[in-house]
């Protein structure tokens, strides 16, 4: 079963943050140009890990990119690996 998990976003701290059973998982990224959004970590707690925390990352940061206009680059290699396998979000690639 999957944990109930929820993503907030830091933009601050450039960070989505996920939440879930009492740990904390997180996706880092940067901003190299007002157009640019670069996922450069992913982080899913050692007690989530398989069970959709990253995804819930992933789409997050992903639906943010969109909603925002920015074209993605995926220094993080889950998050490569993550755009390489849906490709419901390769159009935003840089």
């Amino acid at each position: 079963m999957k944990p109930n998990v929820t993503v907030t976003h830091n933009e601050e701290d450039q960070t989505f943050y996920a939440s879930a059973q009492g740990y904390e998982s997180e996706l880092a990224y940067s901003r190299p140009s007002d157009t640019v959004i670069d996922f450069t970590h992913t982080f899913v707690d050692e007690n989530l890990r398989g069970q959709g925390v990253g995804e819930a990352l992933a789409v997050a940061g992903l639906q943010y990119a969109r909603d925002q206009q920015l074209r993605i680059k995926t220094s993080c290699a889950f998050m490569k690996t993550y755009v390489e396998r849906h490709p419901e979000y390769q159009d935003l690639q840089a």
